[in-house]
């Protein structure tokens, strides 16, 4: 109650000359101070579990209890409260090993979050899930692939060779120059043809783009940081 002010100074009466009239204290004065200090008290809050109406402001600085975590009562919470909550669920939310991605924000997630060592991650890279059966991808964090790689201009060739033939043909019985034998009526005569190599090169179009960052997924640019502690 330090904003209660008297309605009567009984100081300055206790200064006045014997005699004077307002040295006297008056029924009414001590009625009129008694209501005065009911009033006061009524319009203010026990000092022990004080129920608070309107909007409560508590002056700069002020320091109160600290409530046990796991509270869910109706007490009021301090900042150290809010802070062993938050202790308690984010980890929970983002065990030591978790990602954090933010799109537009690159602060660290320790100012973020209140909690943890955070290092950036993944520079440069996308995401790909575990899979045991893959060698390229049966371990965790383990890296590969190229944002440079390139498809090299080239060209296919194709070569065919005849290293000589003979063609067979059939003639009838009797023909000049052609043997028959005896138990036949026609014969098979074969000539036998030697050719020298021949080769047939076939060239297609040439196909491929050489150059960087050309085989690149779709993709999307956001901050990632990883939990480390």
């Amino acid at each position: 109650m330090s904003n209660y002010v008297k309605s009567t100074n009984f100081a300055t009466k206790d200064t006045l000359p014997a005699g004077d009239a307002n040295k006297i204290v008056k029924g009414t004065e001590i009625d009129t101070e008694f209501n005065n200090i009911a009033t006061a008290v009524s319009t203010k809050a026990d000092t022990a579990s004080p129920t608070f109406t309107g909007t409560v402001t508590l002056p700069t600085g002020t320091v109160g209890v600290t409530q046990t975590y796991g509270d869910n009562d109706t007490s009021l919470a301090t900042t150290a409260f809010v802070q062993a909550a938050l202790a308690a669920v984010y980890p929970i939310i983002y065990p030591v090993g978790s990602i954090y991605t933010n799109a537009s924000v690159s602060t660290n997630p320790a100012t973020l979050l209140g909690f943890g060592t955070w290092v950036a991650f993944g520079a440069g890279r996308v995401m790909v899930g575990l899979d045991a059966g893959n060698a390229a991808f049966d371990t965790a964090e383990e890296t590969g692939g190229s944002a440079n790689s390139i498809v090299v201009s080239h060209t296919h060739t194709a070569t065919v060779t005849d290293p000589g033939h003979a063609h067979t043909y059939a003639v009838d019985s009797g023909s000049a120059g052609v043997q028959v034998p005896q138990s036949g009526l026609r014969a098979e005569a074969q000539v036998a043809t030697s050719t020298a190599f021949t080769s047939i090169t076939v060239a297609n179009s040439t196909e491929g783009a050489s150059g960087t960052n050309a085989n690149l997924q779709p993709y999307i640019v956001v901050y990632m940081w990883k939990r480390t502690a």
